[in-house]
């Protein structure tokens, strides 16, 4: 039987995939904080919903917000907007291969800050599977930039940045799930979803209306795919922090990065692009990792 873990964890990097795609499309009519905007803009009535829905279905009392959860809350909410605010100014910058690959740098950094600050002891085993992660995306990235030239530039630092803040993010999340201490994953994660969701609204709506007004209006003309994102960005945000209360930040955004592997498998055999050798290799290594990881979990 699949740990549920897994579960969770592809259900948020299918929609995470969907959701950047339509992140991409929309950044060309609105500016970076709009975009950022819309995910949590229109995905709060959702994020509401769930958090009903699964609090009508439990037995457990609605547990009280304490201050570790406070404090690890609004820290990942202030940080997933700066990472997601990176990411999509990575997609204008001419250097998007290197940057993304910095960016893919998450895994690594995830394990590596958890372990350092977090308490997550990591086994041996995790640790091959996320470094075979890391190796295989650093491949693949390096095999879509202009050779080793130009490896440090502004977009590689975007890319670090959002890197950084999404692994500091993951981890904030398990911390602020757990903080509650009760046995019930679903109700606690969606908790911290509903909370963080709320937070991210106010900020950005704020800082929109008193630096670019006019980006509500242009939200108007783009309702349709804004509300499309703002749908995707709550089950993929599902996906995420369920997984994340269940197992270690590490092992979830491990097996997450088979997003890429199923973002390449749609260009290989629906737009017939044939991977180079150095792809072709980092898509072994991801998927080494995915079953080391696995055996493990």
């Amino acid at each position: 039987m699949v740990d549920h873990w897994v579960f969770w964890t592809l259900l948020a990097a299918s929609m995470q995939a969907v959701r950047t795609a339509g992140q991409k499309q929309l950044s060309a009519s609105l500016s970076p904080l709009a975009t950022t905007m819309v995910r949590y803009l229109f995905g709060l009535p959702f994020a509401l919903i769930y958090f009903l829905v699964v609090l009508a279905a439990s037995d457990f009392a609605l547990p009280t917000l304490n201050a570790e959860f406070l404090i690890a809350a609004l820290f990942a909410s202030a940080l997933q907007i700066v990472a997601t605010l990176l990411l999509i100014r990575l997609f204008s910058m001419r250097n998007f291969a290197v940057g993304s690959t910095y960016a893919r740098t998450e895994v690594l950094l995830t394990a590596v800050i958890g372990l350092l600050f977090f308490g997550e002891s990591i086994a041996v085993g995790g640790w091959i599977a996320v470094l075979l992660a890391i190796l295989g995306l650093v491949a693949i990235s390096l095999s879509r930039s202009s050779g080793m030239s130009g490896l440090w530039d502004r977009s590689a630092a975007y890319g670090l940045g959002a890197g950084l803040s999404f692994a500091t993010t993951s981890l904030l999340i398990r911390k602020a799930s757990l903080s509650f201490g009760v046995d019930n994953f679903m109700l606690t994660a969606a908790i911290t979803l509903l909370f963080m969701v709320t937070m991210q609204t106010v900020m950005t709506v704020v800082q929109v209306a008193v630096t670019e007004p006019s980006q509500l209006v242009d939200l108007k003309r783009n309702w349709r795919a804004c509300l499309f994102i703002g749908i995707i960005s709550v089950v993929g945000s599902v996906g995420w922090f369920t997984a994340m209360t269940l197992t270690f930040a590490s092992y979830v955004k491990t097996l997450g990065q088979i997003e890429f592997l199923l973002t390449l498998a749609i260009s290989w055999y629906y737009f017939r692009e044939r991977p180079t050798a150095l792809e072709f290799a980092g898509m072994l290594m991801i998927v080494a990792a995915v079953v080391k990881l696995l055996g493990y979990g």
